[in-house]
């Protein structure tokens, strides 16, 4: 992934919420890695419009990392503070002890904040902050987390366990796609001289699904059918991220065409959902009997057609 989400999405910062809709759509359409199994770095490009796409589409965190507040990613950019931040601060030690001011040396300052440190610092609270008026948040902590393609698709509540044994519970939003990460506010490393604590920052890496695909916050799915529901039409249950439904089969339906279940596909938030789309795929029967080929010799002698002529004309263009 970039630094920059615009670029991600082709775009610029003056761009537009419709603007940044629309190039998200074109480009998951064009960039699936299942459209480009040759290109190794297709994954990694989607991986990138999509998180590109999460952080621009929220008005509040994309104000924040214009803002410099939050990077690429969405984790936030450290405070520089330095001690010129902490000059005029109640408690101040080394205002008290030392007078030091704007025009003070910063090499002094760090030297004696050293050396207090050195003294009894178990004496003074976490870190040898406690009593002397210096606060200060807690670290971010990261983490990754394996996440199932149905517990991404429709949300979940799950729990992780931490590497020195803690536990701690993620609640998995709608929608959530490989490689985003989530911010659990106030789970992180403690904070010192009773500052607030950090944020957790949990990674998911969304495994495949054997039958379900996903092209943004639509469902993908091969559908086999048997001749006789190809030529006559028929009604036959279809798998959904929320269950079986019934999907209409038209009389002479081919192998490669695409049906729509409109609403049957990822709902992120408050927008609607994607739908599913269900690609038809014609099997032959296990074993061809003789009446069924005597049937089709019979039917060829009177139907005969040939589906490739098209072909061949546009290779002669």
């Amino acid at each position: 992934m970039s630094d920059d989400p615009y670029a991600d999405l082709g775009l610029t910062k003056t761009a537009s919420a419709e603007d940044i809709k629309k190039a998200y759509r074109k480009l998951v359409r064009t960039s699936h890695p299942d459209l480009h199994p040759d290109d190794p770095g297709a994954e990694a490009r989607f991986k990138s419009i999509a998180a590109a796409h999460d952080l621009l589409k929220d008005p509040e965190t994309r104000a924040r990392f214009d803002a410099g507040e939050i990077d690429a990613t969405g984790a936030e950019r450290p405070d520089r503070r330095y001690y010129r931040d902490f000059a005029d601060a109640p408690g101040n030690p080394y205002q008290q002890r030392r007078g030091f001011d704007a025009g003070g040396d910063p090499d002094d300052f760090f030297a004696e904040f050293l050396r207090q440190q050195a003294r009894g610092g178990a004496e003074r609270g976490p870190q040898g902050f406690g009593d002397r008026g210096f606060t200060a948040p807690g670290a971010d902590l990261r983490y990754t987390m394996e996440l199932p393609f149905l517990d991404a698709a429709r949300g979940a509540k799950t729990r992780i366990t931490l590497p020195g044994g803690g536990m701690l519970d993620v609640q998995i939003p709608q929608g959530t796609v490989d490689g985003q990460t989530l911010r659990l506010r106030g789970k992180g490393a403690p904070g010192y001289g009773g500052g607030p604590p950090g944020d957790a920052l949990v990674t998911m890496t969304v495994h495949p699904h054997p039958v379900f695909r996903r092209d943004g916050d639509d469902i993908l799915i091969t559908l086999p059918i048997t001749i006789d529901e190809a030529i006559l039409g028929a009604k036959v249950p279809v798998p959904t991220i929320d269950g079986t439904v019934s999907l209409s089969i038209p009389s002479g339906a081919s192998s490669g065409r695409i049906l729509r279940l409109r609403g049957r596909g990822v709902r992120r938030g408050k927008s609607e959902p994607g739908d599913q789309r269900v690609e038809l795929k014609i099997m032959m029967p296990a074993r061809v009997d003789d009446p069924l080929r005597s049937f089709m010799k019979t039917w060829q002698e009177t139907n005969a057609y040939d589906p490739r002529a098209g072909l061949f004309e546009e290779v002669a263009k």
